[in-house]
């Protein structure tokens, strides 16, 4: 990908961040609320992706302390969504002795 392509990327992302946790920020459900408190999640859900979507087009090096903390937001808000995939289960082994990425 170009730079200027992912400059464009990565200021759209921004963009829909801003939105996004304005939205999660005035959203007024409580956990436990039903329906709208998954309402909610799902606007977290949404800022979670976004946060992947930085971290994975920024240049340089991932930083994978930010690519674990995303991926694991990421699965434990889904688990709720879909509990019999165990996605927070999974969570476990992202913290797991950091190691070289496979390629």
């Amino acid at each position: 990908m170009d730079d200027v392509t992912r400059a464009g990327l990565i200021e759209t992302g921004w963009e829909v961040h801003g939105v996004v946790e304005d939205a999660l920020l005035r959203h007024p459900a409580i956990k436990g609320s039903g329906a709208d408190w998954l309402d909610k999640q799902r606007l977290l859900l949404a800022d979670m992706a976004v946060h992947l979507l930085q971290t994975s087009l920024k240049p340089g090096e991932i930083e994978l302390d930010k690519l674990s903390n995303s991926l694991h937001a990421i699965l434990t808000i889904s688990d709720q969504f879909l509990p019999h995939a165990e996605l927070k289960d999974a969570t476990g082994k992202i913290y797991r002795e950091a190691c070289e990425p496979r390629l």
